[in-house]
C-alpha cells in the first residue's frame, strides 16, 4: 500500500484532494489516506450523514464548487468519473498541473502489493465483499477492506487491518475494475448495466472476461454458476491451466447450495463443500444473499479460514447499509430500505419481501436512477414493479447525467399492468400515502430516496 511521507520540521504532511468525496467508494479511499496520515481535502455537491462523519474524522470538505477551496501544495488529486465535466474545482486542478488520478487507478495502486480479494458483479458485490471482509476478520485474519457500502457492525466502508489480505469491491462502471490484478476474484453476476459506458451488453461481457483474466497466476476465480455457464469451455480451460476455479450456487457445483428455509426471520441453508454438508444460519434474507454468503465463505477458505469458523460467523453478520435494511418496525408496519436500482435487483428485493412477509401487503416506493438506465431497462423495471401490491414512482434521480429527451418515470408506468401505480414527488408521498393501510413498505433506489424515510416514519407515528 502507499506509504505515508515522514512528517518532521523539514517535511510537510502529504495532501490529497478528492473531487466527489461523498461517494461511497471515494469516501472509503479518502478514509484510507486519512488513516495513513495524509491531510485530506475534498468537495461534494451536498452534505450527507457520511460527509459529516468524514469531517468528524478530520477531513476538510467544501460543498461549494469554487477553485478557491483548493489548498496549496496538493500532492494528489483523486476524482470519480461521475463528476460532471464542467466541475470548476476539477478543471482548475487540471490547469494547475496537479497529479490527477481516477479513484479506480488509485485503488489499484493501493492494493497492488497485497493479497487481494476483489468482488465484481452487476448485483451482490457490495454485500459479498462486506461479508467476506467480516468473515476474514471474525475468523482471525485481520484483513483490510475498501468497500462500496457501510458495514453497520464496523460503522464504516473502510476497515484497517494488519494481515497481507485486503478485500475490495471491483466496480465495473467506467471499466474501473481493470485497474485490479487480484489473487482472488469473485464474480456474482454479469447482467447488462452501464450501457451508457459500454454501448452494448457484449462489450460489457468482454470487459468482465478481461477482469477475470487479470487474476494472478496461481490465483483463484470464484464464479456464480450463471456466470460460469456463459463462459465457453476454452476460456474455462485456459483459466484452469494457471488458476483454480470454483463454481458456486447450484447443485453439482463446487460450492453446492442445498435446501433453504426461513425460520424466525432467519435464513437457514445447507452449504456443501466437496460433497460434505454444512448447515448455516444467517440474518440476511433472500436466496440471492445465500449465494453471496457461499461466495464469501469460499473466499474465506482460500484465505485460510476454517469451514467451521466461517459457517458459525456467517450467522453474526447483520448486513450492509441500504441492503434490505429494516429501518422501522412497530408490529404493524415495517419499512425496508434497499439500494436496488436494476430490474434484477428490484425483483430480488420484492421476492425476498414476499417470502419474509407472506400474506402481507407490499408497497414499493421506487426512485429510478439515471436517465440512460431507465431508457435501457424500462420494460424490466415495469415487470419487476408489477409484483408489488402498490407502487409509488418518483422522478428519475439524474446523478451524473443530463436529461434525455422523452425519458421519464411515466415510461415505466405506461409499461406496467399493475393498476395501483402512482407517479409522485416525495412531498406527494408524505401527503397522499395512506400509511394506515400499509403493512410492508419497500424504499427502493440508489439516489437520495432513503432521505425520505425519517419523514415517513414520523408520518406513521403521528397518524
Amino acid at each position: 500500500m502507499m506509504k505515508r511521507r515522514t512528517t518532521d520540521s523539514k517535511t510537510a504532511m502529504q495532501k490529497a484532494y478528492f473531487v466527489g468525496i461523498g461517494g461511497i467508494g471515494m469516501s472509503a479511499l479518502a478514509r484510507y489516506f486519512n488513516d495513513m496520515g495524509w491531510d485530506i481535502y475534498g468537495y461534494d455537491r451536498t452534505g450527507t450523514a457520511l460527509t459529516e462523519q468524514l469531517e468528524q474524522e478530520g477531513i476538510h470538505i467544501t460543498y461549494e464548487d469554487h477553485p478557491a477551496h483548493i489548498p496549496n501544495d496538493i500532492d494528489l488529486g483523486v476524482y470519480t468519473p461521475a463528476i460532471p465535466v464542467d466541475n470548476k474545482i476539477l478543471n482548475r486542478m487540471k490547469a494547475m498541473d496537479i497529479p490527477l488520478k481516477k479513484r479506480a487507478e488509485v485503488l489499484g495502486e493501493v492494493v497492488r502489493n497485497n493479497k487481494t480479494i476483489a468482488v465484481a458483479g452487476t448485483h451482490g458485490k457490495t454485500t459479498t465483499s462486506g461479508l467476506t471482509a467480516y468473515l476474514l476478520r471474525a475468523c482471525g485474519i485481520d484483513a483490510t477492506a475498501v468497500l462500496g457500502g457501510i458495514i453497520p457492525q464496523f460503522g464504516s466502508n473502510y476497515i484497517k487491518g494488519t494481515s497481507p489480505w485486503v478485500v475490495v469491491e471491483a466496480d465495473e462502471y467506467d471499466r474501473s475494475f481493470l485497474h485490479l490484478f487480484p489473487d482472488v476474484a469473485i464474480v456474482t453476476s454479469i447482467d447488462p448495466d452501464h450501457l451508457d459506458i459500454y454501448g452494448d451488453p457484449q462489450t460489457m461481457y468482454d470487459t468482465y472476461l478481461q477482469f477475470i483474466k487479470q487474476v494472478k497466476d496461481g490465483g483463484h476465480v470464484i464464479l456464480h454458476w450463471e456466470v460460469a455457464d456463459r463462459l465457453d469451455n476454452d476460456f474455462i480451460q485456459d483459466l484452469l491451466n494457471t488458476r483454480k476455479v470454483t463454481v458456486y450456487g447450484r447443485e453439482g457445483a463446487h460450492g453446492e447450495l442445498g435446501a433453504i428455509s426461513y425460520q424466525n426471520e432467519k435464513t437457514h441453508f445447507t452449504w456443501k463443500v466437496e460433497g460434505k454438508p454444512h448447515e448455516v444460519e444467517m440474518q440476511m434474507p433472500g436466496k440471492h444473499n445465500v449465494s453471496n454468503a457461499i461466495a464469501a465463505m469460499h473466499a474465506g477458505m482460500v484465505a485460510g479460514a476454517k469451514i467451521t469458523s466461517l459457517t458459525e460467523q456467517a450467522g453474526h453478520f447483520s448486513g450492509i447499509w441500504r441492503r434490505f435494511e429494516t429501518r422501522y418496525h412497530d408490529g404493524r408496519i415495517t419499512i425496508i430500505d434497499d439500494y436496488a436500482h436494476h430490474p434484477t435487483e428490484l425483483g430480488a428485493a420484492i421476492q425476498t419481501a414476499r417470502k419474509r412477509y407472506p400474506g402481507r401487503k407490499i408497497t414499493g416506493i421506487f426512485q429510478p436512477h439515471l436517465y440512460s438506465r431507465t431508457r435501457d431497462f424500462v420494460k424490466g423495471f415495469a415487470e419487476a414493479l408489477d409484483a408489488l401490491d402498490e407502487v409509488w414512482i418518483l422522478k428519475i434521480y439524474p446523478a451524473r447525467e443530463q436529461p434525455i429527451k422523452g425519458v421519464n418515470s411515466s415510461m415505466i408506468k405506461k409499461n406496467m399492468r399493475n393498476a395501483n401505480v402512482h407517479l409522485a414527488t416525495k412531498e406527494d408521498i408524505l401527503q397522499r400515502m395512506n400509511t394506515e393501510d400499509a403493512e410492508v413498505i419497500l424504499v427502493l433506489g440508489a439516489g437520495d430516496i432513503h432521505l425520505l424515510i425519517p419523514s415517513l416514519i414520523n408520518k406513521i407515528k403521528t397518524q
